[in-house]
């Protein structure tokens, strides 16, 4: 592990300061990747125009068609986060339209991945005239085939990174389809169908639609799209802050979708100091398990409540689901750690198949091995047919859909099915091949990286508790936007221990001293006795119950 102090742009930093922000706050800020202040200026008005985005305006057009002819619409989504978003993005802003729209979200267990044959097939039993894919559909070639073959006219809006080949669908919205000039690559799958639920509108506008029935209010959807854009691991480039710094101001407000305040209600959180980092470690997961272990149309059912009561029956099944996926879990990283023989020198990778491992929770045990050896990881199931899936996340620098790519055209026969990002794809293969695909994988990592890719570097900001930081300083970093390509705040400094104690087996919970100040602090998944001083790389949050405020730390590892 190599630690690395954040460099900061001293000069825009002064500017921060001198635009309104607070010391501390600056620091950090002017240490991210941003050019200007305007990038923390979050004003919608600084979003990228609906038409920088390929093939957007004339899919607008063809739906205000659809919608005025009263053509049966059916929204397919994904069975994560992002897709059951996108799903009720859609199916509320269609209504907003007076569409004729309904839903219909695979069972990942059922059907696999995408628009496939077998979803069709069981569209086919609502009888739609158009199918809008959200969140998938890139990969889809098949399956759009077979339901332009069956006279479903089809409409692909996706962010996933397109192959050679492409569906035959009437439109697909990408952005990162080829001849797409939105600069916003990162624009995750609720994002897509935010965008052309703007240029749609947009349409209505100029066809003076807004006589007959008033002029839809996207806004109010737009805690759902930073719900999806945070929980999907998508960069946090400046559009994507903007969708989220929004969606976060609307969550604090309590005005926010009832599903959203059900899950906060239910996990104990306050919707008044709701953190993005609420969003990614307690909301998400909780929707996400319905994808996983059951069926994803609970968590869509629970964002498409229109009560609060409504959306409570929902959200309990939602974190029983969770809590049965936790459990799942931990038996599988047991095993995983069982498996592994992990050699430093010759490892450039880690694959690993157990035919007793839950398929809907391979990409988290994937997460989580990735996070300890730090390799490129690929955790394999077997599913009903036989077949091996695979879910892989990967480490900075090592481009995973590309490397996926890369293989399958060099060995033709040895992957079935691919698709995802630089950092998270997923495959199948079959069963005879695996052992095949982990010599090909692991080769193919050591060709391409080095060994200093694989040390793990921790960038940290300059200490803010050497600079007398006080609570509502940490508070309003606290309250910031963070998430994936714009980090939150991290920090090592030298403590003496004052004392420590072990809850419940498994985490640390000690007083740490600083310049003659004391601080609370908790160490999770850590139950080893700490020396009398130690150098840490923690984070700190600023927490507030019944009245008393206290600052915390978080230590992530020792140095």
């Amino acid at each position: 592990m190599l630690v690395k102090q954040r460099e900061i742009n001293q000069p825009l930093k002064k500017l921060l300061i001198d635009d309104g922000v607070d010391q501390h706050l600056a620091s950090i800020l002017a240490a991210r990747n941003i050019g200007s202040i305007a990038e923390i200026h979050y004003d919608l008005k600084n979003l990228i125009p609906p038409n920088r985005l390929y093939s957007l305006e004339a899919t607008a057009v063809f739906l205000h068609q659809c919608i005025k002819k009263q053509k049966k619409i059916l929204i397919i989504g994904d069975y994560d986060a992002d897709g059951a978003t996108a799903t009720a993005v859609a199916v509320l802003g269609l209504r907003k339209f007076l569409a004729n729209v309904d839903f219909l979200v695979p069972n990942r267990f059922e059907y696999g991945y995408g628009l496939t044959i077998g979803i069709v097939k069981e569209a086919l039993k609502k009888t739609p005239d158009v199918i809008i894919t959200v969140d998938n559909g890139i990969a889809s070639i098949e399956g759009v085939q077979f339901a332009r073959d069956n006279n479903i006219d089809v409409i692909v809006t996706d962010h996933h990174l397109p192959a050679d080949q492409i569906p035959n669908a009437n439109f697909i919205v990408n952005p990162n389809q080829k001849n797409c000039s939105f600069s916003s690559k990162s624009l995750c799958g609720v994002g897509v169908v935010f965008y052309l639920l703007m240029a749609l509108r947009a349409v209505f506008r100029e066809a003076n639609e807004f006589i007959e029935i008033q002029e839809p209010n996207l806004f109010d959807l737009i805690d759902l799209v930073c719900l999806g854009t945070v929980a999907d691991l998508v960069p946090l480039d400046f559009n994507n802050r903007i969708l989220v710094h929004h969606g976060m101001k609307k969550i604090k407000r309590n005005s926010c979708n009832f599903g959203i305040q059900a899950i906060a209600k239910l996990s104990n959180k306050s919707l008044s100091h709701l953190k993005t980092s609420d969003i990614s470690f307690s909301i998400a997961p909780k929707l996400n398990a319905a994808g996983r272990l059951d069926d994803m149309s609970i968590g869509i059912k629970c964002l498409l409540s229109q009560s609060l009561q409504e959306a409570e029956v929902f959200a309990i099944e939602l974190i029983k689901l969770n809590s049965q996926r936790k459990e799942i879990e931990v038996e599988m990283k047991e095993d995983a750690l069982k498996h592994i023989i992990f050699d430093e020198e010759k490892n450039y990778s880690i694959c690993l198949f157990d035919e007793s491992w839950h398929q809907g929770v391979i990409g988290i045990l994937a997460s989580r091995i990735k996070e300890k050896y730090f390799r490129p990881t690929i955790i394999f199931a077997k599913d009903a047919n036989g077949i091996l899936k695979g879910s892989g996340r990967s480490i900075p620098g090592f481009h995973l859909r590309d490397a996926l790519d890369f293989i399958s055209k060099k060995h033709s026969d040895l992957i079935i099915t691919f698709g995802g990002h630089a950092m998270a794809s997923g495959l199948t293969i079959d069963e005879v091949n695996f052992e095949l695909f982990v010599k090909v994988f692991n080769a193919h990592c050591a060709n391409v990286m080095s060994k200093d890719d694989l040390n793990l570097v921790v960038d940290v900001d300059e200490s803010i508790l050497t600079m007398n930081a006080t609570f509502d300083d940490i508070f309003k970093i606290d309250m910031s936007i963070w998430g994936q390509g714009f980090s939150p705040p991290s920090f090592t400094d030298e403590f003496t221990l004052v004392s420590q104690k072990t809850l419940m087996n498994k985490h640390t919970k000690c007083q740490l001293s600083l310049n003659g100040k004391v601080y609370e602090a908790i160490f999770f998944n850590f139950s080893e006795n700490l020396p009398d001083k130690i150098k840490a790389i923690y984070s700190i949050e600023a927490n507030e119950f019944r009245g008393s405020k206290k600052i915390q730390l978080i230590l992530r590892d020792l140095i």
